[in-house]
């Protein structure tokens, strides 16, 4: 990490600050009570998957990309730390989630950058359903990255929406985020940015599950596109009455492009620890 610089220590106990004192006054329940899943299978995979689960978790994700379509003869990476928070704040249920990035980027000619990404927030307001759950709200990202060629030096503002059907066999559904600039450095260009999260999860027995959930990106700004497809296996331990951990890797190949500079392949794989309170 020597390419971190000395005020990213500050920039992250801010970030943890700020999280933490929404956690705080956000954490219990309406939300936990309006996500009781139907069709649950009995080795809670169901609830593990599903991003409208209302209960507190904890994502340790990494992207590891090895090649680039027409881009630099180099691999990146993308470690995410990730937090979901249920609430009722404004007497309705909704999920605050935050998306913190350490990255590792190719420079050019032959090096790369490692260093904190721009932190992404999130808060879905929930709409559940006996067949389909919604979710719909705001999102934010803010500049917070360590180096220019790991963020995009723009505050970006934007909506995020989430469906979700669960079945007795699996899950259904989709995640769908548009994010546009409105500030920050002028001399970096702007951004537009939709991206579509098809998720379908097909459980196993004995808590082992399918899944594909490659995100498609469309930067509207740059007219780069790039569509993923993605299939890989993971396990949910059900660790007590109220935690679960899921562990689970997905590889993902590009079958659909435009642009330069794009992934070829990439490996998708996370860990995912879930709880909830005062039940």
């Amino acid at each position: 990490m020597k390419d971190v610089p000395r005020g990213l220590l500050e920039r992250v106990s801010g970030v943890f600050v700020v999280c933490a004192v929404y956690a705080a006054l956000a954490l219990p329940s309406t939300a936990q009570e309006a996500g009781k899943q139907p069709n649950a299978p009995p080795g809670g995979q169901n609830e593990a998957n599903n991003p409208l689960t209302p209960k507190i978790t904890f994502n340790l994700q990494d992207y590891y990309i090895p090649s680039f379509i027409r881009g630099p003869d180099q691999d990146a990476n993308q470690l995410l730390f990730r937090g979901l928070v249920p609430s009722d704040l404004f007497g309705a249920p909704q999920l605050f989630r935050f998306t913190l990035p350490i990255a590792t980027a190719p420079t050019l000619p032959d090096g790369s950058k490692t260093g904190l990404g721009d932190l992404t927030l999130m808060d879905l307001f929930m709409f559940p359903g006996k067949d389909v759950s919604f979710g719909l709200g705001p999102m934010l990202v803010a500049p917070t990255a360590s180096s220019r060629v790991l963020g995009a030096g723009k505050w970006q503002a934007g909506a995020a929406g989430v469906a979700v059907a669960p079945q007795s066999w699996g899950l259904v559904g989709g995640l769908l985020t548009y994010q546009q600039s409105f500030a920050g450095d002028d001399d970096r260009e702007a951004v537009k940015l939709l991206t579509v999260q098809p998720i379908l999860f097909y459980n196993l027995p004995d808590g082992y599950y399918l899944r594909s959930s490659a995100i498609w990106n469309f930067d509207i700004e740059n007219d780069t596109r790039y569509a993923p497809l993605g299939f890989g296996v993971g396990k949910v331990w059900q660790v007590s009455r109220t935690a679960s951990v899921n562990a689970y890797i997905e590889p993902q190949y590009t079958v659909l492009h435009h642009g330069a500079g794009i992934p070829r392949w990439q490996i998708f794989a996370g860990l995912n620890l879930q709880f909830s309170l005062g039940q």
